[in-house]
C-alpha cells in the first residue's frame, strides 16, 4: 500500500482493502463481508507474493548446507527471527522460538515444565475465559505431576475477578497462564498488573497473546512477561506458524521439547548434547516459508501503523455495539470496559448455528459456537454465541450488512 500525504482515512481504507485479494470474493452472489478475524485473518498480497518468491527463487533447507541457496535461505530465515524479535520487543532473537502456533507454544512450555519445575502440591492459575489451548495442556501437566489447576472467575460483564486472583496467588503458585485478550469476549486483561503482582512473590507468567498482537503493540520486555505466545495466521501471516517468546534464562533452564534435527549439538549412542537456544526447541525442518512470510506481514503492519489500526478498530467496535443494540432480541455476551474489536452475542432464543447459516447466505462470515471456550460458555449458561470479530480492513458498511442480516434472521425465527 502506498499513499500520498493528503490521503483521507476512507481513501486509505480503500487502498488497504485492495491489498487483500480475498475481500473481493463472491459468496452466494455477494461480496464477502469477512467478520471472522479472531479465527484467522486474511493475508495481504505482499505476504502471498513473498512466500511465492521464496519457493520460486530461494527454496532450500536451512542450517545444513554449504551451498549458496541454503546459505541464502538460512540468512533470510534467521533475519525473519530478528525481525520478529524486534516486533515484539524481545531483548534478543535467542528468546524467540519458532513453533506451529500459539497452541504449540503453550504445549511446549507445559511439556518442559512437566519435566522440570512443577510437582505434587504445586498450583497453576488460569482463568475462566481461557481458550482450550490454555486449559488442556495444564490439565495434562497436572495429571502427570500431581499439581493442581486453579481457575480465576470471570464477572458477568466478562472481566477477570481481580480480587480473587490476588487471593489465589500464593507460595504454592508455580505459574500464572492467562489470555491477554479473550477470543470469545474481547476482554483485554490487565496483564501489566498481573505480571507485576505475580513477580512480587516470584511467580512466572505465561500470556496467550494470539488475540492481542493483531490489535495492539506488544512489548514483552516492557511487560516483563516470562513467556508470550502468538500465532502468525491471526497476524495477517501464514498458517501453521507461531512464536514462543521466553526470557533467555528460563529457556536455558528448560529441557528440550522434541528430539532430532536442529535441536542437537552432538549425537552419540551413549548420549546427546543439545543446541543452544532457541534451536534447542526446534527439532526437524522448520516452516521456512512461513517464517519469511510472517516477517513480511509484520513489515506491512508497521507500514500501516498501530495508531491507525487502533483508531479503525475502536470505531468498528463502538459502531457495531451501537448498531447491534438496535435489535430488540440481542444479548451481547461480554461488555468489559476494556475490549478489543470482538462482539459476541445471541439473537433471542435462536441457536447461533442457525443465525450463522442465514448470515452466510447473505455473504456475511461470522463464527458460531463455543469458540473453544466451553467452560466460559457454561459459566454464562449458554451453548455458544455468534461472534463478529473485526480487523482494520473491515468497514461500517459491512456492519450495516450484518445488522440487516440479523433483522432478517430475527423475522425468520420469530
Amino acid at each position: 500500500m502506498s499513499e500520498s500525504p493528503l490521503i483521507t482515512s476512507r481513501e486509505k481504507l480503500d487502498l488497504v482493502r485492495a491489498d487483500f485479494p480475498v475481500l473481493a470474493t463472491q459468496v452466494h452472489g455477494q461480496q464477502i463481508a469477512y467478520l471472522d478475524n479472531a479465527a484467522t485473518s486474511q493475508k495481504p498480497q505482499v505476504v502471498i507474493d513473498r512466500i511465492s518468491s521464496y519457493y520460486q527463487h530461494e527454496n532450500a533447507n536451512v542450517h545444513r548446507g554449504v551451498h549458496t541457496l541454503s546459505q541464502i535461505a538460512t540468512d533470510t530465515y534467521e533475519d525473519s527471527r530478528k525481525r520478529i524479535a524486534e516486533f515484539i520487543g524481545a531483548g534478543s532473537s535467542r528468546e524467540v522460538v519458532f513453533t506451529r502456533g500459539t497452541t504449540d507454544s503453550i504445549n511446549l512450555v507445559a511439556a518442559c515444565l512437566g519435566v522440570q519445575g512443577i510437582g505434587a502440591g504445586d498450583e497453576i492459575l488460569i482463568s475462566e475465559m481461557e481458550h482450550h489451548s490454555n486449559i488442556v495442556p495444564w490439565q495434562l501437566l497436572c495429571e502427570r505431576s500431581g499439581a493442581k489447576l486453579r481457575v480465576i472467575p470471570v464477572s458477568e460483564s466478562g472481566e477477570l475477578e481481580y480480587d480473587e486472583f490476588e487471593r489465589m496467588l500464593s507460595e504454592r503458585t508455580k505459574l500464572v497462564a492467562l489470555v491477554h485478550v479473550s477470543n470469545s469476549l474481547g476482554t483485554i486483561n490487565p496483564v501489566r498488573r498481573i505480571v507485576s503482582d505475580a513477580h512480587v512473590i516470584g511467580v512466572p507468567v505465561l500470556l496467550d497473546g494470539a488475540q492481542a498482537a493483531p490489535h495492539m503493540r506488544v512489548d514483552v520486555s516492557d511487560l516483563d512477561v516470562d513467556f508470550y505466545c502468538l500465532s502468525s495466521h491471526k497476524l495477517f501471516g501464514p498458517t501453521g506458524f507461531g512464536v514462543l517468546y521466553g526470557k533467555a534464562a528460563l529457556l536455558e533452564a528448560l529441557p528440550p521439547y522434541q528430539g532430532g534435527g536442529d535441536m542437537i549439538d552432538e549425537v552419540d549412542f551413549a548420549g546427546t548434547t543439545f543446541n543452544e537456544i532457541p534451536h534447542k526447541f526446534e527439532a526437524g525442518t522448520p516452516n521456512i516459508a512461513a517464517a519469511i512470510g510472517f516477517a513480511t506481514a509484520l513489515d506491512y503492519l508497521e507500514e500501516l501503523g498501530y495508531d491507525w489500526i487502533a483508531e479503525q478498530e475502536a470505531d468498528l467496535l463502538a459502531y457495531s455495539t451501537s448498531r447491534l443494540k438496535e435489535i430488540e432480541g440481542i444479548r451481547i455476551v461480554g461488555e468489559a470496559e476494556n475490549k478489543a474489536s470482538v462482539v459476541s452475542f445471541l439473537l433471542g432464543n435462536t441457536h447461533p448455528y442457525d443465525v450463522g447459516t442465514v448470515l452466510d447466505r447473505l455473504g456475511i462470515a461470522v463464527r458460531t459456537g463455543h469458540h473453544c471456550t466451553q467452560p466460559l460458555m457454561k459459566r454464562y449458561g449458554i451453548p455458544g454465541t455468534v461472534r463478529a470479530s473485526f480487523a482494520f480492513y473491515n468497514t461500517r458498511e459491512e456492519i450495516d450488512r450484518l445488522v440487516s442480516g440479523l433483522f432478517k434472521a430475527e423475522k425468520m425465527f420469530a
